[in-house]
């Protein structure tokens, strides 16, 4: 290996590359990781150093990097057909894709509009449900609902249903704004519900849907509630006629237990928001299903009642072709049962943190696994995630919350190693801190 090699391709990347989600100045103490590679649940550097990746690269790759069975299937689909439009055309991987996830909604979703990002997902729900409104003679149906502390893109339109200021407040001469309800995360289940119960008695007239995260709210730092919570709100959207828009983006793909996070409350929502995982992490795609209803009242012979939204790449037939390889996994490898299994050896492994003197409300949701940390200290996040790469784990703390969210392909050993350095590493961060 070059031993140089390393600097020399963070060098260019610093020149050159505007990274998301980063303040770029604090790159000048804090490491730029430069992956060359990646196998099964590791990253690799160009010197050979591995990093465990514990947060399934920002939460989309579910079976490891460089997994046979994904490769194998794109790369047939690479020698058959790698794009076409899908205005006017179709192809077969969109088409069984469609009807795989129509079959995993009991068909109560029987419909898919194909997008590249979770963001887009987002603002394609959106624009669905107020043009559906608008088609059915209630126009004035224009307004949305969001909880507080949601995230959902940073996208114009996903902004505005969004409500996390450090995204937000930069842009918010260009923003409209959609009404903030209290979360159950919270304020508790009976709280939120007759909050936004009050909501609806003043506004359902003006409401075309409510936009929520199934059961945990991750970019508010992994905030967890009852499934209660939707299976309540989705009878208060019946009962006032708005409709509910699941962001499944993060939670979905067997991430909270179950493929849907909507299932453990037995509803489903009008719409629901899937990307990230879908692909199993190798390609940008996202899918919003929703119902026939809803389809029908697009249905029609005049053009600007159909839903004129699209992008050049909709579904992709690569794209679509990964997202099948991952369900296959799904089918073949009894996933959503290992993952319980696994869970509970990570439950255990990390028991020791829950009776640490600075760690506060260690919880857990199917493969999703958080923890706070007491400490008064902006910098703590990027000296933890600086320090985890020593000891060989990839890892990012939103704010003061440290969390892991792995592939589900880990091995027992592997699970072991993350629980132990996840501790070594806090210790180690709070030491610089004394």
């Amino acid at each position: 290996m070059n031993t140089e090699a390393n600097q020399d391709w963070v060098a260019r990347s610093l020149a050159a590359v505007w990274h998301p989600c980063t303040q770029m100045k604090h790159h000048e103490r804090v490491p730029l990781v430069p992956i060359a590679r990646g196998k099964g649940a590791w990253l690799y550097d160009h010197e050979g150093n591995r990093y465990l990746d514990a947060i399934s690269s920002w939460w989309v790759n579910l079976f490891g990097h460089a997994n046979g069975d994904i490769n194998r299937a794109l790369k047939d689909q690479l020698d058959t057909l790698e794009h076409a439009m899908l205005a006017g055309c179709t192809h077969a991987p969109a088409v069984e894709l469609s009807e795989r996830l129509s079959t995993l909604t009991q068909h109560t979703l029987g419909h898919a509009f194909f997008a590249s990002d979770g963001a887009s997902a987002v603002e394609i729900a959106l624009k669905m449900s107020f043009h559906y409104w608008r088609n059915r003679g209630q126009s004035e149906k224009r307004e949305f609902a969001c909880l507080a502390n949601s995230y959902h893109g940073e996208t114009i339109g996903a902004l505005g249903v969004t409500d996390v200021a450090l995204f937000k407040d930069a842009y918010d001469p260009l923003i409209r704004h959609a009404h903030v309800v209290a979360s159950p995360a919270a304020a508790g289940v009976d709280e939120a519900i007759a909050a936004m119960r009050a909501l609806f008695e003043a506004r359902a007239a003006q409401l075309a849907a409510v936009i929520v995260e199934p059961l945990v709210q991750c970019a508010a730092g992994m905030a967890m509630y009852d499934a209660s919570y939707l299976t309540r709100l989705r009878a208060l959207c019946d009962e006032f006629r708005v409709h509910l828009i699941a962001d499944e983006i993060a939670v979905g793909c067997g991430r909270t237990g179950t493929f849907f996070a909507c299932e453990q409350a037995a509803v489903w929502p009008d719409f629901v928001c899937l990307s990230k995982g879908i692909s199993g992490g190798y390609l940008p795609l996202s899918i919003v299903l929703t119902r026939d209803d809803i389809y029908a009242a697009f249905y029609d012979d005049d053009v600007t009642r159909g839903f004129l939204h699209s992008h050049s790449y909709t579904g992709n037939p690569l794209a679509c072709r990964a997202a099948l390889a991952t369900l296959d996994l799904f089918g073949s490898a009894n996933v959503l049962a290992e993952n319980r299994r696994k869970s509970a050896l990570l439950r255990e492994a990390l028991q020791p943190l829950a009776k640490h003197d600075r760690v506060r409300n260690l919880r857990e949701r199917g493969t999703i696994f958080a923890f706070d940390v007491d400490i008064d200290d902006k910098t703590f996040s990027r000296r933890f995630f600086a320090n985890a790469l020593q000891r060989e784990l990839l890892m990012r703390p939103i704010g003061k919350t440290v969390y892991m969210m792995p592939p589900y392909i880990l091995t027992d050993d592997e699970l072991a190693l993350l629980a132990a350095r996840t501790r070594e590493t806090l210790d180690a961060t709070l030491a610089e801190a004394a």
